[in-house]
């Protein structure tokens, strides 16, 4: 089976083909080329164990390979202190920090540790972990991020996986949650971009990359019912086909939908819990719900309010100031 490398350079040229291993062997003639007949190769337990007794558990043999790791040492190599005073460990130290194969080895499983560690901290699944690692491996291989903090490369490649397993998450969330600033990571970003051919491992262009992709996730932290959730996706689709708040930024339509249809719906919450949620200002949210406000009779859901479920009244006036 050939192995697709991830990530491909844009004007990289076609790969030669390489194969794996092919576990289905058949012992052939070496003269004749044909397969010998009446053999059968068969692989037991006992062939994979490390001791003649066979025991409970015989098939101890390890984890599977990890194709992150493929050309790494995954071994890690101690000189002790202990030399009878004669200083031959200090010399075998010095000699093993000089390496300069071990020390790039060393860092890109620094980084894959921060990778892990910054998407568990945000509820990120391992698949879009594996993504971010291989990027990173690959801008370490190709040297594109040369110049660049590890932090600020580990940030970059954590928004690139989470765009292409299509998990919305925004330059604030990142920044947050790395502590790097928006404008390195918007550099690292635009020189990822310009070497890998970003768009040929996304997945298809859906909804998760707008503000309705961030509803869910938003509405859950505001511990509001999921029909809020589903009333403002169908607020932000209405706001699209009147040119309402055209322009605005994903998240502060977002926050201002959520704003709208939860006072519509009875569940209110205020601009400023909102902010906190989304990570804008809560002047921000009003400024795009005054928008909507003007527009409320063409932007609510007919149904909702036939039925009694929603009320214009209950969405706070906005002042003409």
């Amino acid at each position: 089976m050939a192995y697709v490398q991830p990530f491909p350079a844009r004007n990289a040229q076609a790969p030669a083909k390489t194969f794996g291993p092919d576990l289905a062997v058949r012992l052939v003639c070496p003269d004749c080329q044909d397969p010998v007949p009446n053999i059968r190769e068969e692989f037991g337990s006992g062939d994979l164990t490390f001791a003649n007794d066979e025991g409970d558990d015989p098939s101890r043999v390890g984890a599977a390979a990890d194709p992150l790791m493929e050309g790494m040492e995954q071994l890690d190599t101690s000189i002790s202190f202990r030399d009878g005073g004669s200083g031959l460990a200090r010399e075998l130290q010095r000699t093993m920090a000089k390496g300069a194969a071990a020390r790039a080895e060393k860092g890109t499983m620094t980084a894959f540790r921060e990778i892990a560690t910054m998407c568990d901290q945000i509820s990120l699944t391992k698949n879009i972990q594996d993504v971010a690692k291989q990027l990173y491996k690959r801008a370490e291989q190709d040297k594109i991020l040369r110049g660049k903090s590890m932090d600020a490369a580990v940030a970059c490649v954590i928004f690139i996986a989470c765009r292409q397993e299509g998990v919305p998450r925004t330059f604030k969330e990142i920044c947050q949650l790395t502590n790097v600033p928006k404008k390195t990571i918007g550099q690292c970003y635009k020189l990822l971009e310009g070497h890998f051919n970003l768009n040929s491992n996304k997945r298809p262009a859906s909804t998760t990359e707008g503000p309705e992709g961030l509803l869910s996730r938003y509405v859950n932290h505001l511990d509001l019912p999921v029909y809020i959730s589903t009333a403002a996706k169908e607020l932000i689709k209405e706001c699209r086909n009147h040119g309402v708040a055209d322009g605005r930024s994903p998240i502060s339509l977002a926050g201002a939908a959520i704003y709208f249809t939860s006072h519509l719906y009875g569940q209110g919450k205020s601009a400023k819990e909102i902010a906190e949620v989304a990570g804008v200002s809560d002047s921000t949210i009003k400024l795009v719900y005054k928008l909507m406000y003007k527009e409320r009779e063409k932007l609510a859901a007919k149904e909702a309010i036939d039925s009694g479920r929603a009320v214009l009244s209950r969405l706070p006036p906005i002042s003409d100031k």
